[in-house]
């Protein structure tokens, strides 16, 4: 069973996630965090395979627990989520250590497929970013 967490400052967001991809065959979601502290603090406790990770959120943004997280747990494939799909976006989360990045506007089999390529080890970015790929370079 893949287990995930899922953190979205916005309430109904991550309860529409949860009855989705618990709808799953082998995911379940452990957890739901509002903000990044959270975020950190369940990656820390739970030990998750894959964590969703909004973006803009307060008091600490998901770039910045995406830094956190990594340094603890480098096991764990963080897929960035957001509404934003501009390449400084994408690439901010990639340096900082995202396994993949699926804008908002993505269909929910779309995250299943993501789900599935970062357990594979490889970098997911959804349709709507993907041309943005070529120019990525990790730092």
């Amino acid at each position: 069973m893949i287990k995930l967490i899922i953190v979205d400052d916005h309430f109904h967001v991550r309860e529409a996630w949860s009855w989705v991809l618990n709808q799953v065959p082998g995911l379940n979601v452990i957890a739901q965090c509002a903000n990044g502290q959270e975020a950190i603090e369940a990656a820390r406790q739970l030990q998750p395979d894959v964590m969703l990770m909004d973006i803009h959120m307060n008091p600490v943004n998901g770039i910045e627990a995406t830094r956190a997280i990594r340094g603890f747990a480098p096991g764990i494939k963080i897929i960035g989520v957001s509404v934003q799909a501009e390449r400084s976006y994408v690439n901010e989360m990639l340096r900082n250590g995202a396994n993949g990045y699926v804008t908002k506007n993505s269909p929910s089999t779309e995250m299943v497929t993501a789900i599935d390529e970062v357990l594979a080890g490889k970098t997911y970015l959804c349709e709507e970013v993907g041309h943005l790929r070529p120019v990525f370079t990790a730092s």
